[in-house]
């Protein structure tokens, strides 16, 4: 994703509302911002294409298609050889799209209205559907997506990828798959997070002059995750600073078999600046862990053994990582549930929460969509149908602080929503999630608050698997992250 990207979005309808009212307050013809819209498309093109001779211009109805006939336009001016494909009567047009229309038409252009070969062409522009879809994409306008789709040739989409949700980011029926989306005038949410960051390719933003007035017209619908959390959450350390100042973190977990799970949220404590790290966990793990780490401390635990020196010692508690289904497993959430220490609940610890479920205020809840989904009572893919809309049902039934994990992680907090703008795929793999939990374990002991700690766990979390996957997506480990987020919490 572009760096330049505005850290504030919004909804679909607040932008289409906002822009109308921008151009009011500030005297612009909402034509002269189709045509900024249109250049800015127009340079983008120029810019990451700049060999490119044969135009393709795929163009709907409605003013995401006035974008379309305004860079042909400019196409065509500047000497490319310019063809529009129209899915629609251009002649049904009507407002700003029908003058952008009429303008391709006084300059000689022309528009076809059947399937061309689309591989001829260098780039091909999706102006078919904007950011208004609410239905399935049928009939001409999805053969069309899946004719550019299959045509392997540079894809740039106008606004938003025709056929995503501009809310959810989920796919209605059928999407453009773009190489490039360039947004217009404000970030929208549907963009961030789930199927569209599959679909969207390199999101670029065109704030088209009016991007600093619109967000004085606009409440956000919410933030992506800025560079500066770690330098707002994180002050330097006096030089006088001792281990006792930055908490203690129980991490309770590891049942049979699943030692590395606890093991890899212990370390990621201790590396991002935990003071203490403490492991309660089967009697045949504890001397793994401490040849594997020495600093953690740990202790065996059995059902029916007191644990109230460990609950006294702690600050806060990380419970899931390797929790596993057992009797043991039980008899252990049900105690750390009693103590009234801030927690971080994960893996395991959710599933035997979505079994019984209960509301709390103090603790930060990380499901991934499996588990969000069993959190729910529904399936995956209603959980991917809308993450927004899920990690706010979660957060209504169980309360806390909720990070929605995945392409576009959610983090929400009953009013405020956060997304991460940082991952790769190569950590899709196993371990990751305990890697952190146990980072946001170590950021509230040190005193950062549920949200931020949710917010900034996931920012380093991410930011480090990019560092790692400079070696490599495929292969990459839980592990490669430890030195990296030393790095970036220093």
């Amino acid at each position: 994703m572009a760096t330049s990207l505005p850290q504030s979005f919004y909804r679909a309808e607040q932008v289409r509302e906002g822009e109308q009212a921008v151009a009011r307050a500030l005297d612009i013809p909402m034509y002269q911002l189709m045509l900024r819209a249109g250049q800015a498309v127009f340079d983008s093109i120029n810019q990451y294409y700049p060999n490119a001779a044969r135009l393709l211009i795929v163009c709907g109805a409605g003013n995401n298609a006035g974008d379309g006939y305004v860079i042909a336009r400019l196409a065509k001016s500047a000497g490319l050889n310019v063809t529009i494909w129209s899915l629609v009567a251009p002649e049904k047009l009507s407002g700003d799209a029908a003058t952008a229309w009429q303008e391709w038409q006084d300059c000689g252009g022309s528009v076809i209205k059947t399937q061309p070969t689309v591989t001829q062409f260098d780039v091909i522009v999706d102006a078919m559907l904007g950011t208004g879809l609410s239905r399935a994409v049928e009939g001409d306008f999805a053969q069309a997506v899946r004719v550019i789709n299959h045509c392997h040739v540079p894809v740039v989409a106008v606004d938003i990828p025709s056929g995503l949700c501009a809310n959810s980011g989920c796919v209605k029926g059928v999407a453009i798959a773009a190489d490039i989306t360039v947004t217009l005038i404000a970030l929208k949410q549907g963009l961030l997070t789930g199927q569209a960051v599959t679909h969207r390719g390199e999101l670029i933003f065109a704030g088209l002059n009016v991007a600093t007035a619109f967000a004085r017209q606009a409440e956000p619908a919410g933030q992506l995750i800025s560079d500066d959390i770690k330098t707002q959450c994180l002050p330097p350390r006096a030089r006088s600073a001792h281990k006792g100042q930055f908490g203690r973190v129980l991490c309770l977990g590891g049942d049979h078999g699943m030692a590395g799970a606890v093991t890899l949220c212990a370390q990621a404590a201790l590396r991002t600046g935990a003071g203490l790290v403490k492991v309660v966990t089967q009697k045949d793990h504890t001397l793994m862990l401490v040849t594997r780490q020495p600093e953690l401390m740990t202790q065996s635990w059995a059902p029916g053994q007191s644990l109230g020196d460990a609950l006294s010692w702690a600050t806060h508690i990380v419970i899931g990582p390797g929790l596993g289904r057992s009797a043991w497993s039980d008899a252990l959430w049900t105690i750390a549930l009693s103590a009234r220490l801030p927690k971080v609940v994960d893996a395991d610890g959710l599933n035997k929460l979505a079994r019984q479920p209960q509301h709390r205020d103090d603790w930060i809840l990380t499901p991934h969509p499996g588990e969000a989904a069993r959190l729910l009572g529904c399936e995956v893919k209603e959980v991917e149908l809308d993450r927004f809309a899920a990690v706010k049902a979660i957060q209504t039934r169980y309360g806390g602080v909720v990070l929605l994990k995945g392409a576009g992680t959610i983090v929400y907090d009953g009013t405020d929503y956060a997304v991460a703008n940082v991952g790769n795929p190569g950590m899709a793999s196993g371990g990751m999630g305990d890697v952190l939990s146990g980072v946001i374990g170590s950021l509230l002991a040190q005193g950062v608050d549920l949200f931020s700690a949710a917010t900034l766990g996931c920012y380093l979390h991410g930011k480090a698997g990019d560092y790692a996957a400079q070696a490599g997506e495929r292969g990459l480990l839980a592990s490669d992250l430890f030195p990296y987020l030393q790095q970036l919490v220093d």
